[in-house]
């Protein structure tokens, strides 16, 4: 087992330095360690492929991606606004009289991370967690997912190489594997927060370590989701056929193996919905990612498909030795309401389809789901829909209207983030606000202009967004 203590202490370390970087330079950093993955493409998206089979054209878009969003994060750190500095000058006049106060957003330390099994990529050595963290000036120690071992490792050589051609400091990225590892790390005082992807089981026993420390710290758990969809008696008859391949299409997205599947979905009784869906779902094209999560899915599918509420319309839990196909089933919405283990998430190519016969037995049905990442709306041209939405926002972090919740775009407005369980807290952990997880306020009064940090001083040495006495000033255009 890995010295941790030693492991921890480097990382206090680097995040002391990255803390101390200018802007410029930790964005360089990021772009550094994004260039670097981008030059070794086809010798990882290789190992990927070997150790996940999720093919390489799959792999491909997913590793430009996670370089995509390693330049984002450059450009969120150059452009400072993460930063929310507010400045208020001194006012004697002010009641009651105000101090000068000046308040920024400054790193924690060192944040774990857990890599997922489902993004080798995106949500793993370099994935989202640790580029947020890196980007608000944190060292990162990630421990790697078993499912991409020798990926895992590879990346995190090139990310170090890169970084120490760039000139950052050394133990910035650190990888560990070994579960007793991982239970060491978030139990050790110098880690700062934890960042987790991954089932609600091991998502949650994590997050009560966090909370159970003498000293509790921020754990940024995504552990399951149901995302549900619902579809309006209207959409269902003008368009139900339509409608049903692309319920197919995103459910089967990768053998189900997306946080946002499609996982519950509520359709009018009394139409041919489900048998479309089942004839527009076709054969698997694909593996599941190991026999872990293979396991955990018969297991699941089975124990669905034997509730006396359900119904199979198409497929079956896979023998031994078989690959999964898709699963389509069935229920009703009041036997939803009456049995919560319907509402339980189930990771793999199935759906459960939920028949509603009101709308005030819709309503609630949606108020029985447990907290998601994403809900959709299918509603008719000009249908009103202020009701469902009313019934979905507070189950769920994105709405959507059309569309299907699989493919999360990495921007600035992006949110991917919902109520327990899909996640342990309010803040997402896709997009550029994901760096606000890993930062704390602190305030300065009447500090001398010799200790403030640039960011706070009066001459904007960063040439960074500030709030000087309730003003937003946004600098002049850099070229």
């Amino acid at each position: 087992m890995i010295d941790i203590n030693a492991l921890v202490r480097d990382s206090v370390r680097a995040s002391a330095a990255w803390a101390g970087s200018a802007l410029d330079v930790r964005a360089g950093w990021l772009a550094a360690i994004a260039d670097a993955m981008d030059a070794h493409a086809e010798e990882l998206v290789s190992i990927a492929d070997r150790e996940t089979h999720l093919g390489s054209p799959r792999l491909n878009g997913e590793l430009a991606r996670t370089t995509a969003q390693l330049r984002k994060f450059s450009l969120v750190v150059q452009e400072g606004a993460y930063l929310e500095v507010t400045i208020d000058h001194e006012d004697p006049a002010d009641v009651p009289p105000r101090p000068d106060l000046r308040r920024m957003l400054v790193p924690l330390g060192p944040v774990a991370v857990w890599a997922a099994s489902n993004f080798p990529f995106a949500f793993s050595v370099l994935g989202g967690d640790t580029a947020s963290a890196l980007a608000a000036g944190n060292a990162v120690i990630v421990k790697a997912h078993p499912g991409h071992r020798e990926l895992s490792v590879r990346t995190a050589e090139l990310a170090v190489e890169a970084l120490a051609r760039a000139g950052a400091p050394a133990d910035s990225i650190r990888l560990i594997h070994s579960r007793e590892e991982g239970v060491a790390l978030i139990q050790h005082p110098g880690i700062a927060a934890g960042a987790f992807t991954g089932s609600i089981p091991g998502g949650r026993a994590l997050f009560d370590q966090a909370a159970a420390r003498p000293e509790p710290i921020p754990f940024y758990g995504e552990l399951g989701s149901v995302n549900p969809v619902v579809i309006t008696e209207r959409a269902a008859l003008e368009r139900g056929e339509e409608l049903a391949a692309g319920l197919a299409g995103s459910f089967t997205m990768g053998m189900g193996q997306f946080c946002t599947k499609p996982g519950i979905v509520f359709i009018p009784a009394g139409n041919d919905f489900p048998e479309w869906v089942a004839r527009s779902a076709g054969a698997p094209d694909a593996l599941m990612l190991n026999d872990r999560i293979r396991a955990a899915y018969v297991a699941g599918a089975e124990e669905l498909a034997g509730n006396a509420g359900v119904t199979v319309v198409a497929g079956a839990a896979p023998a031994e030795g078989e690959n999964p196909g898709p699963m389509v089933v069935r229920t009703s919405a009041a036997a939803l309401i009456s049995d919560q283990r319907l509402t339980e998430e189930v990771f793999g190519p199935l759906t459960l389809l939920v028949e509603y016969s009101s709308q005030e037995e819709l309503g609630e049905a949606i108020a029985a789901v447990p907290g998601s990442l994403t809900g959709t709306i299918h509603a008719a041209e000009g249908e009103q829909t202020a009701q469902l939405v009313s019934a979905l926002a507070p189950r769920v972090g994105r709405l959507l209207f059309e569309g299907w919740p699989t493919g999360v775009a990495v921007s600035w407005a992006q949110h991917h983030g919902g109520p327990y369980p899909a996640t342990t807290s309010l803040f997402t952990s896709v997009g550029a606000t994901a760096i606000r997880r890993f930062l704390r306020p602190i305030a300065y009064q009447s500090a001398p202009q010799a200790i403030l940090p640039p960011a706070l001083l009066d001459a904007n040495p960063f040439q960074i967004p500030q709030r000087v006495d309730g003003e937003l000033r946004l600098p002049a255009q850099r070229g």
